[in-house]
């Protein structure tokens, strides 16, 4: 009847209002860094946390014996269905076993995997919600559309729980620590709506170039905004020695869509290197930077190189999880592109390099380079936050919460996030003389479907191997048929000046609620179509498409954003 309750009500407010957000990742999905980060801006604000002693302990810690369940109880967990060409089955494969087979001994709790669409995961959650057929635990990247449901009464308030059960989460615990476990905290009402993964890397994006085009053409890699501009013209200027008689499907640089996450590093160059805490914050809800200040000089600078001919004049017509994009890099027909910081080696043989090496030539193979500086001539770049992550929550239909939360506790077991990264020796990984993991291609139910097993380590995002000190000697070696030498060399860059967010508490900003997929679409349109506008024509198209983001709700939140900083932190322009 609970079901059948909440099924009708979260029904009848999606048709009287509009659903709520996702942060629209796309191709840009951090899979094994980032996946698409939260809106999380700033500094974070520290909440004191107070254990909860109360007479109901005794009877809820007396659930377990050993860990254990008297009795089975079962539940379902989310997994991301990416629709890998010859990937393993999300649902059934060695790791799922695993996880299903631990649980069991250890806390007699039977695990069932229900997949989700990658790339529709924000709105296939939303009708699973609706419906009532949602996982008992649900994995997101977009806190808006967690804070949407629990306004509606359909996500489980974790707060007094975690506390209850502190004692039989060590791993948990352990793992994400205080500062992810009551991330989204509410620093008033002490509700907390979901768990925050954490990052073991914080890497993000990274400049690729084609190597063998600048010893083709003599080039030294560029250092500077100039000096990639220039480079993307003397790939253009010579499309017939590089390409030969493909030379009409030149692409000096490649960008998708979502040229916010794409383009990153090329906007924050822009960005004022003194840049105050209370300005990121304020104009940070959509972390593709849409609304800070320098942005649109940034975008003025892609919107000369398209009218030149340098950028793919069809990058706006593919969407989310097109491959369109992916196979015109893998033929060898471009020559740059922005993207995740290890996005080429990713995939194994079936990885981008790979394919240029098959498809190209032994030679062929795209390097991390940086040459975005800011004002003050550091390559800064924004990484993540190294807590905060995907949020986990529990809708109001799970009847299983502690079997939840325990499945949570067991997949944050150091052993267990090792198994689910490396897999078996001999199978789909080799320990090197140093003792470092080198990850091995795959075959059958071993493939991971995404980098690092990401989908099942969901407090997880990064190599990690259960241990800190053999993360860092593995990662080199962690994609298979990749060069550890360029692995690391993209790895140095993407950290190179690094600037990390920080976690503004303030408390539910209730003018985000509901509006994430509108703003996040509206944000698109004003990257888009201010990037293939006529040179002309460039002030009016952006100006435009953002006076429609804003009065869709944009402005509405940065206003909320300005009165919450000044109740919590007053004049104050920076955080410690």
């Amino acid at each position: 009847m609970k079901k059948k309750v909440l099924s009708m009500f979260l029904a009848s407010a999606m048709a009287l209002s509009i659903v709520a957000c996702g942060s629209s990742t796309s191709s840009s999905d951090t899979q094994a860094t980032q996946e698409t980060p939260k809106q999380e801006t700033q500094t974070e604000t520290k909440t004191e946390t107070t254990t909860t002693e109360t007479a109901a302990e005794p009877a809820a810690t007396s659930e377990l014996t050993d860990g254990k369940f008297a009795d089975t109880r079962k539940i379902t967990v989310e997994i991301y269905d990416r629709g890998n060409d010859g990937g393993s089955d999300p649902e059934n494969n060695m790791y799922t076993e695993y996880i299903k087979k631990g649980m069991l001994e250890e806390h007699n709790v039977e695990v069932t995997f229900k997949k989700v669409p990658r790339w529709t995961e924000v709105d296939d959650i939303n009708n699973l919600l609706a419906a009532g057929e949602a996982p008992d635990i649900c994995v997101t990247y977009s806190y808006p559309t967690v804070l949407t449901y629990a306004q509606m009464g359909g996500v489980i308030d974790l707060s007094e729980m975690i506390e209850t059960y502190k004692a039989d989460l060590p791993n948990l615990w352990g793992w994400l620590g205080d500062t992810n476990m009551l991330w989204d905290k509410d620093p008033k009402t002490g509700t907390v709506w979901a768990i925050e993964g954490k990052r073991a890397e914080q890497q993000r994006i990274v400049t690729f170039v084609r190597q063998d085009w600048l010893d083709k053409l003599g080039l030294a890699a560029p250092k500077t905004t100039q000096e990639f501009e220039d480079m993307l013209v003397a790939f253009k200027d010579n499309a017939d020695t590089l390409l030969g008689k493909d030379a009409s499907k030149m692409v000096p640089f490649s960008t998708s869509y979502d040229i916010g996450w794409r383009a990153s590093n090329i906007i924050t160059s822009f960005m004022d290197p003194n840049i105050t805490d209370k300005e990121y914050y304020i104009n940070g809800f959509d972390d593709r930077m849409v609304t800070q200040a320098s942005t649109k000089e940034a975008v003025k600078l892609l919107n000369k190189w398209y009218n030149a001919g340098l950028m793919w004049k069809d990058f706006a017509l593919y969407g989310s999880g097109d491959t369109t994009e992916d196979d015109m890099i893998k033929a060898g027909y471009v020559g740059a592109f922005q993207h995740n910081w290890d996005y080429v080696f990713r995939n194994g043989e079936d990885s981008i390099n790979s394919n240029l090496k098959r498809n190209v030539g032994e030679d062929a193979k795209f390097v991390a380079v940086d040459c975005f500086q800011n004002s003050a001539g550091k390559y800064s770049k924004w990484l993540y936050s190294s807590a905060g992550d995907r949020k986990i929550f529990f809708p109001t239909t799970n009847t299983e919460p502690l079997a939840s939360l325990l499945y949570c506790d067991f997949i944050s077991k150091p052993e267990t996030i090792k198994y689910l990264q490396a897999g078996d020796e001999g199978v789909t990984h080799q320990v090197l003389d140093s003792g470092a993991i080198q990850i091995m291609a795959a075959t059958g139910d071993a493939i991971q479907n995404s980098g690092k097993n990401i989908d099942y380590t969901i407090t997880c995002n990064g190599t990690y191997f259960g241990d800190e000190k053999l993360a860092a000697l593995s990662l080199a070696y962690g994609y298979a048929d990749a060069d550890p030498e360029l692995v690391s060399q993209a790895d140095v860059i993407s950290r190179t000046d690094g600037l990390e967010p920080k976690n503004v508490n303030v408390g539910e900003i209730t003018a985000e609620a509901g509006v994430g997929d509108t703003l996040s679409s509206k944000r698109d349109q004003i990257y888009d179509n201010a990037v293939v506008a006529a040179e002309a024509d460039f002030d009016s198209a952006w100006d435009s498409y953002m006076s429609d983001y804003l009065s869709a709700g944009g402005q509405a939140i940065m206003d909320e954003r300005a009165e919450k900083w000044a109740e919590y932190f007053g004049d104050a322009t920076m955080l410690p």
